[in-house]
């Protein structure tokens, strides 16, 4: 399944929370193949903006992996193609992550259908592109809220689980913009740049407990995003090929094998860890 399929689906409203499954709650994911210290059987994981773009890239190694998969985002519609298409190892549950008082709600949701969340990936975000002056405060906020703020109030809520279990990840989808200045992405990049500092935090507070916490800071991925973002601007596209090395964009995929990587055993000894996944962007040529 190619999750850009998914890129242009039709936004709508739909109520906070509403689930969506092809089959019963607890019926068996398919057997994976074996992927030994990289598999992810037994692990459920409950993937912000899972429905679209990088979300879904994720979603799709992990099922591939052996993972459950939950998949939250405002749309139930997109929510449910991905879902058929992912198969009986995923759920849906249209829920705004913004509602910072439904964090509890959702994880007691997730629990109750799925079982106890493993592997939590806040990737759900929303971009804006304007020159600092023209970005409002309002605006600022908006950003920040989405990205940074709601992370925060589900990881918060999904962490004593974690730390009562002694095992669990926590992985943020970062940015390029998390790591150099890209011009007209202010709020974007202040709430790009503040999971750094999350991602470092909880590391040093909750690893100790065995629960790991990562980032993947993606390049240029092919995505409903990136279309947004180079919308108008096709010299912007060609500066940025012009400086990766491998001379093309990447694919969602490309972000959810490296996410597999890091929840999986095989990266055990690794936490408070930032991965570029880029094409070789940021090596500074």
């Amino acid at each position: 399944m190619n999750p850009l399929t998914y890129a242009n689906r039709h936004p709508g409203a739909f109520p906070m929370s509403a689930a969506i499954s092809p089959a019963a709650d607890n019926a068996p994911a398919a057997s994976p193949p074996a992927f030994g210290p990289f598999s992810l059987a037994g692990q459920t994981a409950l993937i912000t903006g899972g429905g679209t773009g990088l979300g879904l890239g994720i979603a799709t190694c992990f099922v591939q992996a052996g993972a459950r998969v939950v998949l939250v985002g405002r749309r139930a519609e997109v929510l449910q193609d991905a879902v058929r298409d992912l198969g009986p190892a995923a759920t849906g549950i249209a829920h705004d992550i913004t509602a910072l008082d439904g964090a509890r709600a959702l994880l007691e949701q997730v629990t109750a259908r799925v079982g106890e969340v493993s592997i939590l990936v806040n990737n759900a975000g929303i971009h804006l592109k304007k020159t600092a002056v023209d970005t409002t405060p309002e605006e600022f906020n908006h950003v920040l809220q989405t990205h940074v703020t709601a992370a925060f109030s589900l990881t918060r809520e999904v962490l004593p689980g974690m730390l009562s279990r002694g095992a669990g990840n926590i992985l943020f989808t970062a940015s390029m913009a998390s790591l150099f200045g890209i011009p007209q992405v202010i709020a974007y990049a202040a709430a790009k740049s503040a999971y750094l500092g999350m991602v470092r935090t909880l590391a040093t507070e909750v690893s100790p407990r065995g629960v790991r916490v990562n980032a993947i800071a993606p390049g240029w991925i092919e995505s409903p995003m990136l279309r947004r973002a180079m919308a108008g601007d096709p010299a912007r596209a060609q500066k940025i090929l012009g400086r990766t090395p491998m001379n093309r964009f990447g694919q969602p995929e490309d972000i959810g094998w490296a996410a597999v990587y890091l929840c999986s055993p095989a990266a055990r000894f690794i936490t408070g860890a930032v991965l570029p996944v880029d094409g070789g962007v940021s090596i500074g040529f």
